[in-house]
Protein backbone atom coordinates (compact mmCIF):
# COMPACT_ATOMS: atom_id res chain seq x y z
CA UNK A 1 0.00 0.00 0.00
CA UNK A 2 3.00 2.09 -0.21
CA UNK A 3 1.46 5.53 -1.83
CA UNK A 4 2.68 6.36 -5.59
CA UNK A 5 2.35 10.23 -4.81
CA UNK A 6 5.96 10.77 -4.35
CA UNK A 7 8.09 10.10 -7.66
CA UNK A 8 11.52 10.14 -8.90
CA UNK A 9 11.01 11.53 -11.83
CA UNK A 10 11.93 15.29 -11.70
CA UNK A 11 8.94 17.37 -11.45
CA UNK A 12 10.61 19.90 -14.13
CA UNK A 13 9.64 16.60 -16.52
CA UNK A 14 6.53 16.46 -15.95
CA UNK A 15 3.29 17.92 -17.02
CA UNK A 16 1.01 20.26 -14.43
CA UNK A 17 -2.62 20.05 -14.82
CA UNK A 18 -4.45 22.45 -12.46
CA UNK A 19 -8.32 22.36 -11.66
CA UNK A 20 -9.48 24.75 -9.62
CA UNK A 21 -11.52 25.56 -7.54
CA UNK A 22 -13.77 22.11 -6.96
CA UNK A 23 -17.55 22.87 -7.55
CA UNK A 24 -20.52 20.81 -5.95
CA UNK A 25 -18.22 19.87 -2.74
CA UNK A 26 -18.21 21.72 0.56
CA UNK A 27 -15.36 24.28 0.95
CA UNK A 28 -12.71 25.66 -1.26
CA UNK A 29 -9.48 23.07 -2.70
CA UNK A 30 -7.92 22.70 -5.80
CA UNK A 31 -6.50 19.71 -7.52
CA UNK A 32 -3.00 19.66 -9.52
CA UNK A 33 -1.77 16.61 -11.12
CA UNK A 34 1.92 15.75 -12.60
CA UNK A 35 2.05 13.33 -15.81
CA UNK A 36 5.09 11.76 -16.52
CA UNK A 37 6.82 10.81 -19.61
CA UNK A 38 3.92 8.04 -20.48
CA UNK A 39 1.59 9.92 -19.76
CA UNK A 40 0.57 8.32 -16.51
CA UNK A 41 -0.63 10.62 -13.67
CA UNK A 42 2.65 10.45 -11.70
CA UNK A 43 1.49 12.75 -8.74
CA UNK A 44 -2.11 14.09 -7.30
CA UNK A 45 -2.53 16.66 -5.03
CA UNK A 46 -5.38 17.60 -2.85
CA UNK A 47 -4.96 21.26 -2.00
CA UNK A 48 -7.14 22.78 0.75
CA UNK A 49 -6.19 26.47 -0.19
CA UNK A 50 -7.95 28.32 2.87
CA UNK A 51 -6.50 28.66 6.45
CA UNK A 52 -9.33 28.15 9.12
CA UNK A 53 -7.09 28.02 12.20
CA UNK A 54 -10.33 27.21 14.26
CA UNK A 55 -7.94 24.95 17.19
CA UNK A 56 -6.19 28.86 17.81
CA UNK A 57 -9.52 30.11 18.13
CA UNK A 58 -10.50 28.15 20.66
CA UNK A 59 -7.90 28.78 22.76
CA UNK A 60 -8.70 31.53 25.57
CA UNK A 61 -12.26 31.00 25.72
CA UNK A 62 -14.23 29.31 28.41
CA UNK A 63 -14.54 25.35 28.34
CA UNK A 64 -18.50 25.75 28.74
CA UNK A 65 -18.62 27.55 25.38
CA UNK A 66 -17.37 25.14 23.07
CA UNK A 67 -20.36 22.78 22.24
CA UNK A 68 -21.81 26.01 20.60
CA UNK A 69 -18.66 27.63 19.67
CA UNK A 70 -16.96 25.09 17.75
CA UNK A 71 -20.28 24.34 15.41
CA UNK A 72 -19.86 27.59 13.87
CA UNK A 73 -16.86 25.58 11.58
CA UNK A 74 -20.05 24.52 9.49
CA UNK A 75 -23.27 25.13 8.20
CA UNK A 76 -23.38 21.07 7.06
CA UNK A 77 -22.48 19.44 9.83
CA UNK A 78 -22.77 21.48 12.81
CA UNK A 79 -24.22 18.89 15.33
CA UNK A 80 -21.41 16.73 14.92
CA UNK A 81 -19.02 19.39 16.12
CA UNK A 82 -22.08 20.02 19.33
CA UNK A 83 -22.06 16.35 20.31
CA UNK A 84 -18.14 16.03 19.84
CA UNK A 85 -17.47 19.05 21.84
CA UNK A 86 -20.27 18.38 24.15
CA UNK A 87 -19.05 14.76 24.85
CA UNK A 88 -15.45 16.05 25.54
CA UNK A 89 -16.41 18.76 27.98
CA UNK A 90 -18.98 16.37 29.93
CA UNK A 91 -15.37 14.84 30.64
CA UNK A 92 -14.28 17.90 32.17
CA UNK A 93 -16.94 18.41 33.99
CA UNK A 94 -17.04 14.96 35.41
CA UNK A 95 -19.56 13.38 34.04
CA UNK A 96 -19.11 9.61 33.63
CA UNK A 97 -22.32 9.20 32.72
CA UNK A 98 -25.18 10.72 31.17
CA UNK A 99 -28.92 10.74 32.19
CA UNK A 100 -30.77 8.37 30.07
CA UNK A 101 -32.78 11.43 28.92
CA UNK A 102 -30.06 13.23 27.86
CA UNK A 103 -28.11 10.22 26.52
CA UNK A 104 -31.66 9.46 24.01
CA UNK A 105 -32.18 13.05 23.15
CA UNK A 106 -28.76 13.32 21.87
CA UNK A 107 -28.81 10.06 20.20
CA UNK A 108 -31.93 11.42 18.16
CA UNK A 109 -30.34 14.72 17.27
CA UNK A 110 -27.16 13.01 15.83
CA UNK A 111 -29.78 10.56 13.75
CA UNK A 112 -31.45 13.84 12.39
CA UNK A 113 -28.27 15.12 11.24
CA UNK A 114 -27.08 12.29 9.47
CA UNK A 115 -30.55 12.50 8.01
CA UNK A 116 -30.21 15.78 6.97
CA UNK A 117 -26.94 15.66 5.86
CA UNK A 118 -27.15 12.24 3.49
CA UNK A 119 -30.15 13.72 2.05
CA UNK A 120 -28.42 16.83 1.18
CA UNK A 121 -25.40 15.17 -0.80
CA UNK A 122 -26.85 12.15 -2.50
CA UNK A 123 -29.71 14.32 -3.77
CA UNK A 124 -28.70 17.86 -4.40
CA UNK A 125 -24.50 17.02 -4.94
CA UNK A 126 -24.47 13.31 -6.15
CA UNK A 127 -27.59 12.54 -8.08
CA UNK A 128 -27.09 14.67 -11.30
CA UNK A 129 -23.91 12.21 -11.65
CA UNK A 130 -25.44 9.18 -11.53
CA UNK A 131 -28.85 10.36 -12.92
CA UNK A 132 -27.68 11.61 -16.16
CA UNK A 133 -24.18 10.75 -16.02
CA UNK A 134 -20.52 12.07 -16.02
CA UNK A 135 -20.84 12.90 -18.96
CA UNK A 136 -24.09 15.26 -19.57
CA UNK A 137 -24.31 18.54 -20.87
CA UNK A 138 -22.72 20.63 -17.76
CA UNK A 139 -25.74 23.02 -17.81
CA UNK A 140 -28.19 19.92 -17.27
CA UNK A 141 -25.80 18.40 -14.72
CA UNK A 142 -27.47 19.86 -11.59
CA UNK A 143 -29.52 20.43 -9.48
CA UNK A 144 -31.78 22.02 -11.39
CA UNK A 145 -31.19 19.67 -14.34
CA UNK A 146 -32.88 16.88 -11.17
CA UNK A 147 -36.09 19.06 -10.71
CA UNK A 148 -37.13 19.14 -14.27
CA UNK A 149 -35.82 15.56 -15.00
CA UNK A 150 -37.23 13.94 -11.98
CA UNK A 151 -39.19 16.44 -10.07
CA UNK A 152 -40.20 13.27 -8.10
CA UNK A 153 -36.90 12.57 -6.65
CA UNK A 154 -35.85 16.23 -5.81
CA UNK A 155 -38.98 16.60 -4.13
CA UNK A 156 -38.42 13.94 -1.68
CA UNK A 157 -34.78 14.99 -1.53
CA UNK A 158 -35.66 18.00 -0.49
CA UNK A 159 -38.86 17.00 2.14
CA UNK A 160 -36.07 14.00 3.67
CA UNK A 161 -33.42 16.60 4.49
CA UNK A 162 -36.60 18.78 6.26
CA UNK A 163 -37.09 15.96 8.06
CA UNK A 164 -33.45 15.37 9.35
CA UNK A 165 -33.53 19.22 10.11
CA UNK A 166 -36.82 19.07 11.91
CA UNK A 167 -35.36 16.58 14.39
CA UNK A 168 -32.88 18.94 15.16
CA UNK A 169 -34.48 21.80 15.17
CA UNK A 170 -37.08 20.31 18.21
CA UNK A 171 -33.61 18.79 19.76
CA UNK A 172 -31.37 21.60 19.62
CA UNK A 173 -33.42 24.46 19.49
CA UNK A 174 -32.75 25.06 15.88
CA UNK A 175 -31.98 23.98 12.39
CA UNK A 176 -28.24 24.92 12.04
CA UNK A 177 -26.33 26.09 15.41
CA UNK A 178 -28.97 24.59 17.90
CA UNK A 179 -27.56 25.03 22.11
CA UNK A 180 -29.47 21.80 22.75
CA UNK A 181 -26.29 19.79 24.44
CA UNK A 182 -24.01 21.42 27.25
CA UNK A 183 -21.79 19.94 29.16
CA UNK A 184 -23.18 16.95 31.01
CA UNK A 185 -26.77 16.71 29.08
CA UNK A 186 -29.06 18.75 27.66
CA UNK A 187 -30.81 21.65 28.51
CA UNK A 188 -34.48 20.26 27.29
CA UNK A 189 -36.30 17.44 26.83
CA UNK A 190 -39.33 16.61 24.39
CA UNK A 191 -43.07 17.22 24.39
CA UNK A 192 -45.67 14.79 23.54
CA UNK A 193 -46.47 17.31 20.88
CA UNK A 194 -43.36 17.45 19.50
CA UNK A 195 -42.75 13.44 19.29
CA UNK A 196 -45.81 13.43 17.50
CA UNK A 197 -45.32 15.97 14.89
CA UNK A 198 -41.79 14.40 13.75
CA UNK A 199 -43.74 10.54 14.31
CA UNK A 200 -46.26 12.06 11.34
CA UNK A 201 -43.67 11.75 8.75
CA UNK A 202 -41.79 8.89 9.68
CA UNK A 203 -42.76 6.19 7.93
CA UNK A 204 -42.75 8.17 4.60
CA UNK A 205 -39.37 8.84 5.30
CA UNK A 206 -38.53 5.40 5.31
CA UNK A 207 -40.29 4.43 2.57
CA UNK A 208 -38.31 7.44 0.80
CA UNK A 209 -35.07 6.25 2.07
CA UNK A 210 -35.71 2.57 0.93
CA UNK A 211 -36.63 4.25 -2.41
CA UNK A 212 -33.51 6.23 -2.57
CA UNK A 213 -31.59 3.35 -1.89
CA UNK A 214 -33.46 1.11 -4.59
CA UNK A 215 -32.60 4.33 -7.33
CA UNK A 216 -28.98 3.79 -6.88
CA UNK A 217 -28.99 0.14 -6.85
CA UNK A 218 -30.44 0.43 -10.26
CA UNK A 219 -28.13 3.16 -11.38
CA UNK A 220 -24.76 0.99 -10.48
CA UNK A 221 -26.42 -2.26 -12.03
CA UNK A 222 -26.83 -0.64 -15.40
CA UNK A 223 -23.09 -0.46 -15.47
CA UNK A 224 -21.93 -2.12 -12.51
CA UNK A 225 -18.29 -2.54 -13.98
CA UNK A 226 -17.82 1.42 -14.59
CA UNK A 227 -18.83 2.02 -11.07
CA UNK A 228 -17.62 -0.33 -9.09
CA UNK A 229 -14.40 -0.04 -10.77
CA UNK A 230 -14.27 3.77 -10.90
CA UNK A 231 -11.57 5.54 -8.69
CA UNK A 232 -11.11 2.35 -6.81
CA UNK A 233 -8.73 2.15 -4.00
CA UNK A 234 -7.31 -0.55 -1.74
CA UNK A 235 -7.27 0.87 2.13
CA UNK A 236 -7.37 0.68 5.86
CA UNK A 237 -10.30 1.63 7.03
CA UNK A 238 -11.79 2.80 10.88
CA UNK A 239 -14.70 3.96 12.64
CA UNK A 240 -16.14 3.59 15.79
CA UNK A 241 -18.04 0.52 16.55
CA UNK A 242 -20.34 -0.81 19.37
CA UNK A 243 -19.41 -2.82 22.28
CA UNK A 244 -20.40 -6.16 20.28
CA UNK A 245 -19.47 -4.73 17.11
CA UNK A 246 -22.95 -3.14 16.01
CA UNK A 247 -22.85 -0.04 13.72
CA UNK A 248 -22.75 2.80 16.22
CA UNK A 249 -22.79 6.67 15.46
CA UNK A 250 -22.84 8.19 18.85
CA UNK A 251 -20.83 6.69 21.29
CA UNK A 252 -18.09 3.40 20.88
CA UNK A 253 -14.79 1.90 20.62
CA UNK A 254 -12.24 2.75 17.65
CA UNK A 255 -12.08 -0.51 14.95
CA UNK A 256 -9.86 -0.57 12.07
CA UNK A 257 -9.15 -3.31 9.42
CA UNK A 258 -7.04 -3.83 7.03
CA UNK A 259 -7.63 -4.86 2.84
CA UNK A 260 -7.32 -8.24 3.46
CA UNK A 261 -9.58 -8.07 6.44
CA UNK A 262 -7.67 -8.46 9.46
CA UNK A 263 -8.28 -6.29 12.59
CA UNK A 264 -5.37 -3.55 13.52
CA UNK A 265 -7.04 -2.54 16.35
CA UNK A 266 -10.34 -3.26 17.91
CA UNK A 267 -12.78 -1.54 20.42
CA UNK A 268 -9.93 1.11 21.86
CA UNK A 269 -11.02 4.20 24.07
CA UNK A 270 -11.21 6.90 21.97
CA UNK A 271 -9.81 9.14 24.44
CA UNK A 272 -6.77 6.82 23.73
CA UNK A 273 -6.58 7.91 20.08
CA UNK A 274 -3.45 9.79 20.21
CA UNK A 275 -1.48 6.28 20.96
CA UNK A 276 -3.07 5.14 17.89
CA UNK A 277 -3.30 7.76 15.35
CA UNK A 278 -0.31 10.62 13.96
CA UNK A 279 -0.85 13.08 12.02
CA UNK A 280 1.81 14.06 8.98
CA UNK A 281 2.61 17.81 7.48
CA UNK A 282 2.81 18.67 3.91
CA UNK A 283 4.12 22.06 2.73
CA UNK A 284 1.13 21.99 -0.25
CA UNK A 285 -1.75 22.00 1.86
CA UNK A 286 -3.16 23.12 5.37
CA UNK A 287 -4.50 19.97 6.08
CA UNK A 288 -2.86 17.32 7.93
CA UNK A 289 -2.32 13.63 7.02
CA UNK A 290 -3.31 10.95 9.66
CA UNK A 291 -2.41 7.68 9.94
CA UNK A 292 -2.10 4.31 11.66
CA UNK A 293 1.12 4.41 13.96
CA UNK A 294 1.60 0.97 13.80
CA UNK A 295 1.74 0.87 10.12
CA UNK A 296 3.14 3.58 9.49
CA UNK A 297 2.65 7.34 7.38
CA UNK A 298 3.20 5.17 3.88
CA UNK A 299 1.68 2.46 5.13
CA UNK A 300 -1.09 3.23 7.65
CA UNK A 301 -3.27 5.74 5.76
CA UNK A 302 -6.96 4.96 5.79
CA UNK A 303 -10.76 5.72 4.90
CA UNK A 304 -13.62 6.72 7.46
CA UNK A 305 -17.24 7.46 6.95
CA UNK A 306 -19.79 5.21 5.27
CA UNK A 307 -18.24 3.18 3.43
CA UNK A 308 -15.74 2.12 6.16
CA UNK A 309 -18.57 2.13 9.02
CA UNK A 310 -20.50 -0.64 6.92
CA UNK A 311 -17.45 -2.41 6.31
CA UNK A 312 -16.55 -1.92 10.33
CA UNK A 313 -19.37 -3.45 12.09
CA UNK A 314 -20.47 -6.76 12.93
CA UNK A 315 -24.06 -5.81 12.29
CA UNK A 316 -26.73 -3.12 11.88
CA UNK A 317 -29.57 -3.31 14.84
CA UNK A 318 -32.42 -2.36 12.53
CA UNK A 319 -33.93 -4.67 10.47
CA UNK A 320 -34.35 -3.03 7.49
CA UNK A 321 -30.87 -1.20 7.20
CA UNK A 322 -29.26 -4.67 8.34
CA UNK A 323 -31.08 -6.48 5.34
CA UNK A 324 -29.32 -4.14 3.20
CA UNK A 325 -26.30 -4.11 4.65
CA UNK A 326 -25.70 -8.09 4.05
CA UNK A 327 -25.82 -7.74 0.48
CA UNK A 328 -23.78 -4.65 -0.29
CA UNK A 329 -21.11 -7.02 2.35
CA UNK A 330 -21.71 -9.77 -0.29
CA UNK A 331 -19.73 -7.74 -2.87
CA UNK A 332 -16.66 -8.06 -1.33
CA UNK A 333 -16.63 -12.13 -0.68
CA UNK A 334 -15.36 -11.98 2.24
CA UNK A 335 -13.15 -9.14 1.92
CA UNK A 336 -13.86 -4.84 2.36
CA UNK A 337 -15.85 -3.36 -0.02
CA UNK A 338 -13.22 -1.57 -1.56
CA UNK A 339 -14.91 0.56 -4.65
CA UNK A 340 -15.04 4.17 -4.16
CA UNK A 341 -18.38 4.82 -5.68
CA UNK A 342 -19.34 2.66 -3.03
CA UNK A 343 -19.73 5.46 -0.78
CA UNK A 344 -22.89 6.05 -2.04
CA UNK A 345 -24.48 3.29 -1.64
CA UNK A 346 -23.22 2.63 2.04
CA UNK A 347 -24.42 6.25 2.89
CA UNK A 348 -27.67 5.50 1.84
CA UNK A 349 -28.18 2.51 3.82
CA UNK A 350 -27.33 4.70 6.22
CA UNK A 351 -29.80 7.14 5.64
CA UNK A 352 -32.28 3.63 5.83
CA UNK A 353 -30.40 2.68 9.12
CA UNK A 354 -31.28 6.73 10.66
CA UNK A 355 -35.02 6.81 9.67
CA UNK A 356 -35.11 3.16 11.34
CA UNK A 357 -33.72 4.26 14.63
CA UNK A 358 -35.77 7.63 14.75
CA UNK A 359 -38.83 6.07 14.54
CA UNK A 360 -37.83 3.47 17.09
CA UNK A 361 -36.12 6.55 19.66
CA UNK A 362 -39.17 8.48 19.68
CA UNK A 363 -41.33 5.38 21.55
CA UNK A 364 -38.48 5.72 23.96
CA UNK A 365 -40.41 7.61 27.15
CA UNK A 366 -37.04 9.12 28.09
CA UNK A 367 -37.22 11.33 25.83
CA UNK A 368 -39.88 13.78 27.89
CA UNK A 369 -38.31 12.77 31.50
CA UNK A 370 -36.49 16.20 33.25
CA UNK A 371 -33.37 14.79 34.54
CA UNK A 372 -31.20 16.27 32.09
CA UNK A 373 -27.80 16.80 33.78
CA UNK A 374 -25.09 15.90 35.71
CA UNK A 375 -21.67 17.13 36.91
CA UNK A 376 -18.89 16.02 38.75
CA UNK A 377 -15.18 17.25 39.60
CA UNK A 378 -13.78 19.61 36.91
CA UNK A 379 -11.28 18.11 35.26
CA UNK A 380 -8.20 18.55 33.24
CA UNK A 381 -9.26 17.61 30.13
CA UNK A 382 -11.84 15.99 27.66
CA UNK A 383 -12.03 13.90 24.36
CA UNK A 384 -14.88 13.92 22.68
CA UNK A 385 -15.81 11.68 19.34
CA UNK A 386 -18.89 11.14 17.38
CA UNK A 387 -19.13 9.40 14.02
CA UNK A 388 -19.96 12.31 11.75
CA UNK A 389 -22.48 11.73 8.29
CA UNK A 390 -18.64 12.22 6.78
CA UNK A 391 -16.88 10.03 9.29
CA UNK A 392 -14.63 9.49 12.27
CA UNK A 393 -14.46 13.36 13.71
CA UNK A 394 -12.30 14.13 16.88
CA UNK A 395 -12.30 17.00 19.38
CA UNK A 396 -9.62 17.32 22.34
CA UNK A 397 -9.25 20.06 24.68
CA UNK A 398 -7.15 20.87 27.69
CA UNK A 399 -7.79 23.95 30.31
CA UNK A 400 -6.24 25.25 33.47
CA UNK A 401 -7.51 26.07 36.56
CA UNK A 402 -9.98 28.90 35.16
CA UNK A 403 -11.64 26.14 33.14
CA UNK A 404 -10.33 28.51 30.21
CA UNK A 405 -9.44 26.41 27.27
CA UNK A 406 -5.46 26.29 26.71
CA UNK A 407 -4.97 23.57 24.10
CA UNK A 408 -7.83 22.50 21.29
CA UNK A 409 -7.05 19.57 18.95
CA UNK A 410 -9.65 18.83 16.21
CA UNK A 411 -9.00 15.84 13.92
CA UNK A 412 -12.40 16.21 11.31
CA UNK A 413 -14.05 13.35 9.06
CA UNK A 414 -12.37 14.88 6.01
CA UNK A 415 -9.20 15.44 6.99
CA UNK A 416 -9.46 11.36 8.05
CA UNK A 417 -9.99 10.68 4.58
CA UNK A 418 -7.38 13.02 3.00
CA UNK A 419 -4.94 10.74 1.69
CA UNK A 420 -7.48 8.36 0.48
CA UNK A 421 -8.63 11.13 -1.75
CA UNK A 422 -5.54 12.12 -3.32
CA UNK A 423 -5.23 8.24 -4.04
CA UNK A 424 -8.66 7.97 -5.60
CA UNK A 425 -7.89 11.35 -7.58
CA UNK A 426 -5.05 9.56 -9.01
CA UNK A 427 -6.61 6.52 -10.07
CA UNK A 428 -9.45 8.44 -12.05
CA UNK A 429 -6.98 11.04 -13.73
CA UNK A 430 -4.50 7.77 -15.06
CA UNK A 431 -7.92 6.16 -16.28
CA UNK A 432 -9.63 9.29 -18.40
CA UNK A 433 -6.67 11.68 -18.88
CA UNK A 434 -4.81 11.71 -22.08
CA UNK A 435 -2.49 13.76 -21.80
CA UNK A 436 -2.93 16.16 -25.35
CA UNK A 437 -6.76 17.59 -24.27
CA UNK A 438 -8.56 18.63 -21.82
CA UNK A 439 -12.23 18.41 -21.84
CA UNK A 440 -14.71 18.94 -19.30
CA UNK A 441 -16.43 15.62 -19.06
CA UNK A 442 -12.46 14.82 -17.43
CA UNK A 443 -13.02 17.38 -14.85
CA UNK A 444 -16.21 16.39 -13.71
CA UNK A 445 -14.96 12.98 -13.52
CA UNK A 446 -11.69 14.05 -11.17
CA UNK A 447 -14.76 15.73 -9.27
CA UNK A 448 -16.98 13.03 -9.16
CA UNK A 449 -14.31 10.67 -7.44
CA UNK A 450 -13.75 13.49 -4.79
CA UNK A 451 -17.42 13.80 -4.09
CA UNK A 452 -17.76 10.14 -3.34
CA UNK A 453 -16.46 10.93 0.00
CA UNK A 454 -19.10 14.00 0.24
CA UNK A 455 -15.62 15.77 1.83
CA UNK A 456 -15.96 19.25 3.50
CA UNK A 457 -12.68 21.20 2.67
CA UNK A 458 -13.04 23.80 5.05
CA UNK A 459 -15.88 22.27 7.42
CA UNK A 460 -17.27 25.54 6.21
CA UNK A 461 -20.40 26.89 4.24
CA UNK A 462 -19.82 28.22 0.82
CA UNK A 463 -22.34 29.67 -1.99
CA UNK A 464 -23.09 26.24 -3.88
CA UNK A 465 -22.83 26.98 -7.50
CA UNK A 466 -20.80 30.32 -7.79
CA UNK A 467 -17.48 29.29 -8.21
CA UNK A 468 -15.87 29.60 -11.57
CA UNK A 469 -13.09 26.69 -12.03
CA UNK A 470 -10.74 26.89 -14.44
CA UNK A 471 -8.44 24.04 -15.78
CA UNK A 472 -4.73 24.29 -17.10
CA UNK A 473 -2.69 21.68 -18.76
CA UNK A 474 1.40 22.70 -19.11
CA UNK A 475 4.25 20.99 -20.47
CA UNK A 476 7.41 20.31 -18.76
CA UNK A 477 8.87 23.52 -20.42
CA UNK A 478 6.13 25.94 -18.76
CA UNK A 479 3.88 26.45 -21.82
CA UNK A 480 0.14 26.10 -21.79
CA UNK A 481 -1.10 23.66 -23.72
CA UNK A 482 -4.74 24.01 -23.20
CA UNK A 483 -7.00 25.63 -20.77
CA UNK A 484 -10.76 25.20 -19.64
CA UNK A 485 -12.70 27.54 -17.60
CA UNK A 486 -15.81 27.16 -16.06
CA UNK A 487 -18.08 30.52 -15.90
CA UNK A 488 -20.63 31.13 -13.23
CA UNK A 489 -22.90 30.64 -15.52
CA UNK A 490 -22.43 27.10 -15.87
CA UNK A 491 -20.97 27.64 -19.43
CA UNK A 492 -17.75 25.91 -20.54
CA UNK A 493 -15.47 27.33 -22.99
CA UNK A 494 -12.11 26.31 -23.93
CA UNK A 495 -9.79 30.04 -23.78
CA UNK A 496 -6.56 28.90 -25.79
Amino acid sequence: MTSPLETAERPQDMKRIVIEPLTRVEGHGKVTLLQGKNRNIRQARLHITEFRGFEKFIQGRPYWELPVLVQRLCGICPVSHHLAAAKATDMIVGAGELTPTATKIRRLMHLGQTVQSHALHFFHLCSPDLLFGFDDDVQHRNITGVIEDFPDIARQGVLLRKFGQEVIRVTAGKRIHGTGAIPGGVNKSLSLDEIRYLQDDIARNIGWAQGALELLKNIISEHYEHHMQFGTIQSNMMSMVRDDGAFELYHGGLRAKAVNGDTIFDHVDYVNYNDYIRESVKDWSYMKFPFITSLGEEEGWYRVGPLARINNCDYMRMPLAETERQEFMALGNGLPVQSTMAYHWARLIELLYCTEAIAELLCDPDLVRKELRIQGNLQGSGTGVVEAPRGTLFHHYEIDERGIVEKASLIVSTTNNNQAMNESIRRVANQYLDGNRLNEALLNHVEVAIRAYDPCLSCATHAMGKMPMELNLVDASGELVDRLEKRVTGRIMRTI
